[in-house]
């Protein structure tokens, strides 16, 4: 099915930390859509899964977003399919909804390490960020060209909705505007 269900996402945020952040090109927008993601996902009972990228150099995960304490997935590989134990994380019938930092080498070395274990993801444009556009640009096209279907966070917000009937509709809707 095209459309994305919550019952069968996983949204995934990718090294969104406080050291990398200042440096990503419109970093604000990617905190600020990835939370409204993170939001939604909450009010929506879909699960959320955060990798952190040498948390030592780079810090934890930016506080707007920080998981509980002890639940993001260390990692010292830039695609987390790599780490050891993390594609079993990842429950076998949930689609990945991607969002992170820094598009052009965590994000797409997840993502094609995702999509080469036979997953499908969903990579959302207006959530993922790199130092330069012209980086995070083409890594776009190229997890498209992998099979990663490209999205926003305004797409995945109302997919995950399906219906203004949904009784979340209001509270969703609020994150959006």
């Amino acid at each position: 099915m095209p459309l994305i269900d919550p019952a069968r996402s996983l949204l995934l945020v990718i090294d969104v930390q406080v050291r990398l952040m200042p440096a990503i090109a419109e970093g604000g927008g990617v905190i600020a859509n990835t939370g409204r993601l993170v939001a939604a996902a909450q009010l929506l009972d879909v699960p959320v899964l955060v990798t952190e990228q040498n948390a030592g150099g780079l810090g934890p995960t930016v506080p707007a977003l920080a998981p509980e304490a002890g639940t993001a997935v260390p990692k010292m590989s830039f695609g987390a399919t790599r780490t050891p134990g993390f594609l079993e994380r990842l429950p076998a019938d949930r689609d990945l909804v991607v969002t992170g930092c820094e598009a052009h080498i965590c994000v797409l070395q997840t993502v094609l390490g995702l999509r080469e274990a036979g997953r499908r993801a969903y990579v959302v444009a207006d959530a993922i960020g790199s130092r330069r556009i012209e980086n995070r640009e083409t890594a776009l096209v190229r997890m498209a060209a992998h099979g990663a279907e490209i999205v926003t966070t305004e797409m995945v917000v109302f997919e995950w909705l399906g219906t203004a009937r949904h009784e979340r509709f209001r509270d969703v809707v609020k994150l959006i505007k």
